[in-house]
């Protein structure tokens, strides 16, 4: 089930870069980033309302609210970094360095959280940065 639902985030990601350089014509970046950041933060808490998980709050943690934290503080460095980037480049050469983000993943994976690092992720890390190069030049 895990492989429907990343892929269903890929195709959302898909549509939400090209959703993103329409939307954000004429728009400054940050203001446009704040205004897809209110609509992700209630379409988030109505989910958890939904599915009645609201009670986990209590629940959380010290070190998980840290980390969810961080992680909060990391997104919208990089939802800043990418509205501004769409804004100023082209989306079909934006959106494939953005994916860059999938090797980096992999590499602070092995690094910090001690997951294997085969050949076979040495291999796809290094297709998808030649791959991200051909895109881009």
């Amino acid at each position: 089930m895990w492989f429907v639902f990343a892929l269903l985030s890929a195709i959302f990601a898909a549509l939400t870069s090209i959703l993103a350089k329409v939307g954000i014509e004429g728009v400054n970046s940050n203001l446009a980033t704040a205004i897809r950041t209110v609509v992700v933060v209630i379409m988030a808490w109505g989910m958890v309302f939904l599915t009645n998980a609201q009670g986990g709050i209590s629940a959380i943690g010290k070190k998980s609210w840290v980390f969810l934290i961080l992680s909060g503080l990391a997104t919208g460095a990089s939802w800043l970094c990418y509205y501004r980037a769409l804004q100023l480049g082209e989306a079909s050469k934006v959106v494939p360095i953005d994916k860059l983000s999938v090797v980096i993943t992999l590499i602070l994976a092995f690094v910090f959280l001690h997951e294997e690092f085969t050949a076979k992720s040495f291999l796809g890390c290094a297709l998808i940065g030649v791959g991200t190069l051909v895109m881009v030049l």
